[in-house]
């Protein structure tokens, strides 16, 4: 997915919905996203997460429940 602002679309998503955590791509050109909120608010990124941005073709979204971890925004890794 990159190259299609994906990163960058994801972290004003965040944003908008007071979301924290992080995105950064990974080597096999997929995207890894670390995120906290309560839960409705999550469902509605994971919901976009789905879709991308306009020029983004996703194939697959796999969400993993992981132990909290504490971030103070959301940012993108590079």
């Amino acid at each position: 997915m990159q190259g299609v602002f994906y990163r960058a679309t994801a972290k004003d998503v965040a944003n908008e919905l007071g979301i924290r955590g992080w995105v950064k791509n990974l080597p096999d050109r997929n995207v890894e996203i670390r995120a906290t909120a309560a839960e409705e608010l999550l469902q509605k990124f994971i919901d976009w997460c789905k879709q991308g941005p306009p020029k983004a073709k996703v194939e697959d979204v796999i969400v993993e429940e992981l132990d909290l971890q504490g971030f103070n925004d959301f940012r993108i890794i590079r």
